[in-house]
């Protein structure tokens, strides 16, 4: 059964692992491997229509507050509005800032693609109780809402340790950094061209991809 980003937002908040079924008409595009790779947890994470005209793309932390800000507060309007009618879609870059959000990348990254955006909704809807909550055990509340999405144990253990996955990922913060200067979080990217560090709300956000 697939998870959508509202009903695992849901069940995240109720704290119940009550039967999710996707949103009519939210559309989650498959991770396909890289042609150098045969591992799904490289391919591109995207959501919505790619035969969009507007392509965002979005380097993020799953620790960064602004990050979360903007997916609690812009994002429900800009996927009501802007990605279920087909306008945008979003191609997702994980850069994450440090230790726990690499480590939240990689459990995110080990899941189906479908439920990648929902995953990491999830994160940023709870990342005061799992990222900075006094002495939590972040590994341990992240391995809990990644349940929710449909991750075994063994899974999720050996997501986390996996060096070859966390290099690919560090890798790709690295270039993003030498060749577009991306160096904060959230940035956005809209068609290759504009780009834009820092929270935006939904007149700000409409304005940069153009529609406003």
């Amino acid at each position: 059964m697939l998870v959508s980003r509202r009903s695992l937002l849901t069940v995240v908040s109720a704290g119940t692992a009550a039967a999710a079924l996707a949103r009519p008409g939210q559309a989650f595009a498959a991770a396909m491997p890289d042609a150098k790779t045969e591992d799904f947890r490289q391919g591109p994470r995207t959501f919505g229509d790619t035969s969009a005209k507007i392509m965002v793309e979005e380097y993020f932390s799953l620790t960064c507050t602004h990050c979360a800000a903007f997916a609690n507060d812009t994002m429900p309007e800009v996927t009501k509005k802007l990605v279920e009618t087909g306008k945008i879609y979003f191609l997702y870059h994980d850069f994450p800032l440090d230790q726990v959000a690499l480590m939240a990348a990689m459990v995110a990254r080990s899941l189906p693609a479908e439920r990648y955006e929902p995953f990491t909704a999830a994160l940023f809807a709870s990342q005061d109780r799992w990222a900075f909550a006094r002495g939590v055990n972040s590994t341990e509340e992240i391995w809990k809402i990644a349940a929710l999405a449909g991750m075994d144990r063994p899974t999720f253990d050996s997501a986390i340790a996996d060096t070859t996955l966390k290099n690919w990922i560090l890798a790709g913060q690295d270039e993003a950094q030498k060749k577009l200067g991306v160096d904060s979080t959230p940035t956005f990217r809209v068609n290759a061209t504009t780009q834009h560090a820092g929270e935006m709300d939904y007149p700000s956000f409409v304005k940069l991809v153009g529609l406003g």
